[in-house]
């Protein structure tokens, strides 16, 4: 509440003594302030030190006015950069004792126990025990443990910390306990069971924090954290909703709008080419799954024509098939008998970079045959996917695509989106279809 307000007042100051200097001091402290929240909201640190975070708070400050500084030197006078960089680094050094006063503050607030997030502890074993011993003696660190949750009964964490139920009563534990931080330790539940329970509506608003497997062996470093001697790596939530979500929508309609435009005399060469062809009825219509299980009908240029509904809704692969058309077979191989799509998208049907819809015979097989694979459907369905650029399109391991969708989704932000739809555009331009 107070680090980022602090920060971006200290970066503005250098305009009290040169107000002609406003919009670059501004845009740096847009830069800055951006960098430094590394695409989410703040969150301080639990072990808080400036020594730890100097590095990585001198790294977003210096290439924030570095791009600056570049800015202005391709548009303006040198002797404008030099004037920019004094400032630069003035705001520089206010930002830093900034940190050191917030830093106090910051702990003041958690020794007296104003600042004290409600933890839930996930786990009853040693570890677990351990740590809340270490939250209960150095308040320090922010956290009030309330109690852990596990399936087993005989964990010695009992001696530190109640116990509030089992892993399937965590959502029921964290509304009665007002509680906004998990913190995973050892337990008797498997990975896939903390896996969903985590990731629930309820869960997942809170804080997510993790203790590495063989924490003896762990590594400090980037943005790592701890508690005691114990690391703790905090999980990104994914963001499925919320400003995220805007920027996704906006940043598909931008992109899909110019795509079409830029490929409407390829679209057009590809349905007149078709219509000589096969004849008319070159858009092919599909149902497909897409996001929350929701149907709609996937368009493609028709590379075939299927013997009635019933096979074109339950065959798998057809790359084989000699049905397929000496067009259509070459549109199959470069992909551009997906380009019809961009009109999902625009729709909002479907999105730039997702899972790849499927129809809904294969979702209800997948789904009770492969593990997390109906986890794909939180987000729209896409273009193109991690999956498709990672090889796995055509006749490949399902197992392999929904784990390759999950991580997508819970790594999501926008640049992750570009590098696939450059690495997209480098398979079509090889035309490494199917």
């Amino acid at each position: 509440m107070i680090v980022i307000p602090v920060d971006a007042i200290l970066l503005m100051t250098p305009v009290l003594w040169t107000p002609e200097q406003f919009k670059a001091i501004a845009f740096m402290t847009a830069l800055s302030l951006l960098l430094i929240v590394e695409r989410g909201r703040y969150r301080a640190r639990l072990h808080m030190s400036v020594l730890e975070e100097l590095p990585n708070l001198l790294g977003n400050l210096l290439t924030a006015a570095a791009v600056i500084a570049t800015v202005i030197a391709l548009r303006h006078e040198q002797d404008l950069v030099t004037g920019f960089l004094q400032n630069a680094a003035i705001s520089i050094a206010l930002v830093v004792a900034g940190r050191e006063l917030t830093t106090q503050l910051i702990i003041w607030s958690r020794r007296h126990r104003v600042t004290a997030h409600r933890t839930v502890i996930v786990g009853s074993g040693a570890l677990a025990a351990e740590l809340a011993r270490i939250l209960e003696e150095h308040p320090r660190y922010g956290l009030a443990v309330v109690g852990f949750v596990d399936d087993g009964d005989d964990g010695v964490a009992q001696e530190v910390a109640p116990r509030l139920g089992g892993i399937l009563d965590l959502d029921r534990v964290v509304r009665s306990m007002g509680a906004d931080v998990l913190l995973l330790a050892d337990g008797s539940s498997n990975e896939r069971q903390l896996l969903e329970a985590v990731r629930t509506p309820v869960a997942s608003r809170c804080d997510l924090l993790v203790v590495p497997r063989l924490h003896h062996f762990h590594t400090q470093s980037g943005r790592a954290d701890h508690i005691g001697s114990i690391p703790i790596m905090r999980i990104r939530t994914p963001q499925l909703n919320g400003p995220a979500r805007v920027v996704k929508r906006a940043f598909d309609i931008v992109v899909a709008a110019i795509m079409l435009l830029l490929l409407s005399p390829a679209l057009a060469l590809c349905a007149l080419a078709l219509r000589i062809e096969g004849g008319p009825n070159v858009i092919f219509r599909q149902t497909r799954v897409g996001r929350n299980g929701n149907l709609f009908d996937c368009l493609k240029f028709r590379s075939m024509r299927p013997l009635d509904t019933v096979e074109s809704s339950t065959n798998w692969s057809i790359a084989g098939d000699q049905r397929v058309s000496t067009i259509g077979r070459f549109l199959r191989r470069t992909s551009l008998d997906e380009l019809p799509q961009l009109w999902n998208i625009l729709r909002g049907d479907m999105t730039l970079v997702g899972p790849r819809p499927e129809r809904p015979f294969f979702v209800e097989q997948f789904s009770a045959k492969y593990d997390r694979y109906d986890h794909r459907h939180r987000v729209q369905v896409g273009l193109t996917g991690l999956a498709q650029v990672s090889g796995l399109r055509g006749d490949t391991s399902i197992a392999d695509r929904a784990r390759y969708d999950n991580y997508y989704i819970e790594n999501w932000s926008l640049w992750l989106d570009v590098k696939i739809i450059i690495r997209t555009f480098v398979e079509l331009l090889f035309a490494r279809g199917r």
